[in-house]
Formats: C-alpha cells, sequence, structure tokens
C-alpha cells in the first residue's frame, strides 16, 4: 500500500487575490513561504520516503524545506501540474464573464468538462495526476510520499479515485487551504481516503 500525503502548494499572489492561476509560474507570498516551512515541520516527522512535486515553482518552493528536513531531494514530474486555465490565467471570474461570458458559464456549470478558451479539460488534468500517482506507487510501492500539488487539480482528482462526478469537486470540496494535507492509501488506482484539508499544524500530531 502506497499512502500519499497531498499538500496544496503555499499561497501565491494570485490566489490571494482570487485569481487563476494554472500553467502560470506564480510566486509564493511571504504566507506561502511560511506556509511550506509549517508543511517541513510535520513532514520531519511524517516517516516520509519520498517528496515529489509539479514542475511550477510555487510547488516547488513549497516542497523543498520538507526535503531538506528529510535528507533528501525534491522529485518533479510535470503531470503534476495544475490544470491549465487558458485566457483565465491571472484573472478572476468577473474579469472574464464581460468577454467570455457564454465560456465562464459552461466552465461554472461543468468544470471538468468545459474550458475556458486556450484552457485544459479537467478530465485531462485528472488523467495526468493518475499517470503520476500510479508512477509513485511503483517506485514506492509500501511507501509513504508527500505530493506537493494543485488545488484545482487535486479535488478533481480525488473525485474520480472516489467514484465521484469530478463536475462536482466545487460544491462537495469548495477550497483546499495552502499546505493542508490530505491523505490517501493507494493500490492499483483504488483509494481510501482518510484525511482531508488537515492543516499540516494540526496534522503534526495526527498522521
Amino acid at each position: 500500500m502506497t499512502t500519499l500525503f497531498l499538500a496544496r502548494h503555499g499561497e501565491t499572489v494570485w490566489h490571494a487575490e482570487h485569481r487563476y492561476a494554472g500553467m502560470a509560474d506564480v510566486e509564493l507570498t511571504d504566507d506561502g513561504v511560511r506556509q511550506a516551512e509549517a508543511l517541513a515541520l510535520w513532514a520531519a516527522d511524517a516517516r516520509l520516503d519520498a517528496v515529489y512535486s509539479s514542475t511550477l515553482s510555487r510547488a516547488v518552493l513549497t516542497a523543498e524545506p520538507s526535503a531538506r528536513v528529510l535528507g533528501e531531494i525534491v522529485e518533479t514530474d510535470p503531470d503534476l501540474c495544475e490544470v491549465a486555465f487558458g485566457v483565465g490565467e491571472g484573472r478572476t471570474l468577473d474579469e472574464l464573464r464581460p468577454e467570455y461570458a457564454d465560456a465562464v458559464d459552461a466552465f461554472v456549470a461543468r468544470p471538468a468538462e468545459a474550458v475556458l478558451p486556450g484552457g485544459e479539460r479537467g478530465v485531462d488534468g485528472i488523467t495526468r495526476y493518475l499517470r503520476a500517482f500510479d508512477r509513485i506507487e511503483a517506485a514506492f510501492p509500501d511507501g509513504r510520499v508527500l505530493v506537493s500539488c494543485h488545488g484545482t487539480a487535486l479535488r478533481l482528482t480525488l473525485c474520480a479515485l472516489l467514484g465521484i462526478d469530478p463536475n462536482r469537486y466545487r460544491d462537495l470540496m469548495p477550497a483546499v487551504q495552502n499546505c493542508a494535507v490530505t491523505a490517501i492509501s493507494y493500490i492499483d488506482g483504488a483509494a481510501r481516503l482518510y484525511a482531508f484539508n488537515v492543516p499540516a499544524d494540526v496534522a503534526a500530531h495526527r498522521y
């Protein structure tokens, strides 16, 4: 059994302002750096075997403090990147509506299937994440692995793993805190969720 500890990256300027940051490389805020350090305090006692991250800098910078306390390097995987939001990158839905009203309405109604112009379907992001999880499981069949990843792709993939319509991810999982820990056991594509969105300072005493 592989145990994956999935953590959304630390806060960025765009996320603090509710702007979409998919494949754009956005820096962490000072709060985001502190959140990453808090995650590392949890990681120090979490009996981890490895630390993985998307290739985007906000995820890598979040993972690096945890890797350092373990004496490991961050293993990056492009399949763990966020869903691409096309014209939505760096913008809010309110800013998009005047120009892309129909696309925004479809995206809000069916976020796993509809895309903003130039973006990526959420279901394709799920496919990428499942590929990455399969590789991690193969590398650490009985391991415990921290994965620094992204809020939208994380929630979409959890829905897919748990047999939930991913178009409902916003209703069922309206928010994922920065650097909170979500833990799943993962065997041959079958997942068991045993922690969701647990702040790192609380997780330090439980997982």
